[in-house]
């Protein structure tokens, strides 16, 4: 066994593999770049080696970087955790040069395999289902659409050395096509120094199920069952779960084979996994195959027992894996979240900045549930535009799916960040929809679940007399704390009245509410019941944890002018509690309105500028494009809203902007 390892990666992979390392009595050496200095991985390893400046390109993709890293550390093995030099055959070669183990698959399979198009010649010669497509590398805008045609449209325009979404377009038409050929070329160029792409056959309705493979050196090679990743947003994964809810005994064993048979047939040799399109029919085609770990392996562990961390580890040392095929048994189920540090109100932009606050939820193991935060930040880190959104990875496991689904929903509640936008309303607010209950799932989940963008659900009905109930209560222990200040006036008693209006958004409760023994009691206009609502929430604390009617709730709680912002179960709703004669003013202010932006055109994140479609004077129509902006490895083009003439331009291609900054403007 190695005595120590270098992780060639950062965040919260970086962090997760070192985990099993110290487990293992193994040292880790981490690696970073100038952006990374003061990272959490940085700081949990044994040993931290500078790589380079913040670029990925200068850093975590310069393979002469992360090789001579390995010599001045003196390390025996090096894993590449996911992304960046993980499926690059280059780097394993490298790595033999300089006597150093690459925990990985070897680099003929990583040749075979993690290029696509060489990777679907392999599946179809070794009889694995493949989707209709031209197997060869598209030349031009003219050559992609005349596959198109021959193929039928839709088609996916995808990147030869794809993965995580990134240089993958999908196009219904012609004109579609040829805009989808530039951007999947010039985001795999960007993300992967390669931007050869293909054009396959687009699946409708399709599902996105996994096969996670192990093997060995002595030809050994096993599958641990699948995962379903359906629910996507741009192509790129945001919750997975195991097993699929989908799938049955009969079909999980016809693509857990064919897995494998593609596995051997390129001698693998490490955990890797085959991807899948399945239509709601149960039929199935192989999409791609990943050779290396995925950023949903932990799924995979917690309904199998397995560490894959670990059996890669073993398997590079020349272990014999010591697990069989009949040895995998899929117990309970697992759902994972993807925390991304964008702003699901505008459309998921990136968001960049410090996490001011950073209260990942207890992981624990109680009752047969499981929590489990895999991360890469701490409170106080920075969230820079460099690298992938991602922050965390946010996994539950229980005995049913809908327990799993459940303990999801509430670990999402009391996971506090704050510092910058993220999109864990969306994923509470995702949690409750009942077809994500049901399983009725598709890659097009989102879409046709949000057609008009994500927007918080309103509380109303019995879910908003409950938050209305918390915010009276919240309001009421402010109110006892400002009764307790020193020096008010002693001649007079400080009283209060037990009526109060709350308004949820839109909506008003009008209650009553007094402190008696079993915690406070409120009781609704037009309601005999009577309410108890107890908890231990201070003045400041971020999180309300307690009980509504012996029911238990966690919601989270921030101020703002006059009121305080409320979020449970994607419900984000100012809360404001008046008397009934503030209420009575309240509802005679005029709301505030939004200032007209004018007619500039201004960068939506903080990103880099990657060309600009137009020139001054020109006449555009609304829906063209006007420029594409990069944020954090995606590209991200920018259209006009309506009809106009471009009256002058204030950015040029390659200038890094601030969000809100001008783009250009109209006449």
């Amino acid at each position: 066994m190695f005595k120590r390892i270098l992780i060639a990666n950062r965040g919260e992979i970086a962090c997760r593999i070192i985990k099993t390392a110290r487990r293992l009595g193994i040292a880790a050496v981490a690696v970073y770049s100038d952006a990374d200095k003061d990272a959490l991985h940085v700081e949990m390893a044994d040993q931290a080696v500078r790589i380079g400046p913040p670029p990925a390109a200068e850093s975590y993709l310069s393979i002469e970087a992360i090789v001579e890293a390995c010599r001045s550390s003196h390390v025996e093995a090096v894993h590449p955790g996911y992304g960046f030099l993980s499926e690059q055959a280059a780097f394993p070669r490298a790595l033999a040069k300089a006597g150093v183990v690459f925990i990985g698959p070897h680099p003929d399979a990583i040749d075979a395999m993690g290029d696509k198009i060489a990777a679907k010649q392999a599946a179809a010669k070794a009889k694995v289902s493949t989707v209709p497509g031209y197997q060869g590398e598209i030349a031009d805008e003219a050559q992609a659409q005349k596959v198109a045609a021959e193929i039928g449209y839709p088609v996916m325009i995808k990147a030869a050395a794809g993965g995580g979404g990134k240089g993958l377009r999908i196009a219904r038409d012609k004109a579609e096509v040829a805009e989808g050929f530039l951007r999947a070329r010039s985001e795999a160029k960007s993300s992967f120094g390669d931007d050869r792409v293909f054009v396959e056959k687009y699946i409708e309705n399709p599902r996105h199920i996994e096969i996670q493979v192990l093997g060995d050196k002595y030809g050994n090679v096993i599958h641990l069952g699948e995962r379903e990743c359906s629910i996507q947003r741009r192509n790129q994964k945001i919750v997975e779960e195991a097993p699929s809810p989908l799938l049955d005994e009969t079909t999980r064993k016809k693509m857990g084979a064919q897995a494998v048979a593609l596995a051997k047939a390129v001698g693998y040799d490490s955990a890797g996994t085959v991807e899948f399109v399945a239509a709601q029919d149960k039929s199935f085609y192989f999409l791609e195959m990943n050779t290396r770990l995925q950023v949903e392996h932990p799924v995979t562990e917690l309904v199998t027992g397995f560490d894959l961390v670990e059996q890669m580890i073993r398997v590079a040392a020349g272990e014999k894996l010591s697990i069989r095929q009949s040895d995998v048994k899929l117990k309970g189920s697992a759902v994972e979240t993807r925390i991304y540090a964008e702003d699901p109100y505008r459309n998921f932009l990136p968001s960049t900045g410090r996490l001011t606050r950073y209260w990942p939820p207890a992981e624990t193991v109680k009752g047969g549930v499981t929590v489990r935060v895999d991360t890469g930040v701490t409170e106080g880190s920075e969230i820079s535009l460099f690298y992938d959104p991602m922050i965390a990875k946010l996994v539950t496991h229980a005995p049913t799916r809908a327990g799993a689904i459940t303990a999801q929903a509430d670990a999402l509640d009391s996971f506090v960040i704050d510092g910058i936008r993220h999109n864990i309303p969306f994923l509470a607010a995702l949690m409750q929809l009942e077809r994500w209950k049901a399983g009725q799932l598709s890659t097009g989940f989102i879409t046709e679940e949000f057609p008009k963008g994500f927007h918080p659900a309103a509380p109303a009905g019995e879910a908003g007399q409950t938050l209305a109930a918390v915010a009276a209560a919240i309001d009421h222990v402010l109110g006892e704390r400002k009764r307790r200040i020193s020096g008010q006036r002693l001649d007079a008693a400080v009283t209060r009245e037990r009526r109060r209006v709350v308004r949820l958004g839109d909506s008003e409760f009008v209650l009553d509410i007094n402190r008696e023994d079993d915690g406070l009691a409120v009781r609704f206009d037009g309601d005999a019941k009577r309410h108890v609502v107890s908890s231990d929430w201070k003045p400041g604390g971020a999180l309300w944890t307690g009980t509504v009617d012996n029911d238990p709730l966690t919601v989270q709680v921030r101020p703002v002018l006059n009121g305080f912002e409320l979020m449970h179960c994607g419900t984000d709703v100012r809360a404001y509690v008046f008397t009934e004669r503030e209420a009575e003013v309240a509802r005679v202010v005029p709301p505030r309105i939004a200032a007209d932006g004018g007619k500039a055109v201004r960068c939506p994140m903080p990103g880099q500028v990657v060309s600009i479609a137009v020139t001054e004077g020109q006449e555009v129509k609304a829906g063209e494009a006007l420029a594409v902006v990069e944020a954090m490895k995606m590209e991200n083009v920018l259209r006009a809203e309506r009809d106009g003439v471009v009256r002058r331009i204030h950015a040029r291609p390659g200038e890094s902007l601030a969000v809100d900054a001008v783009i250009l403007e109209f006449a």
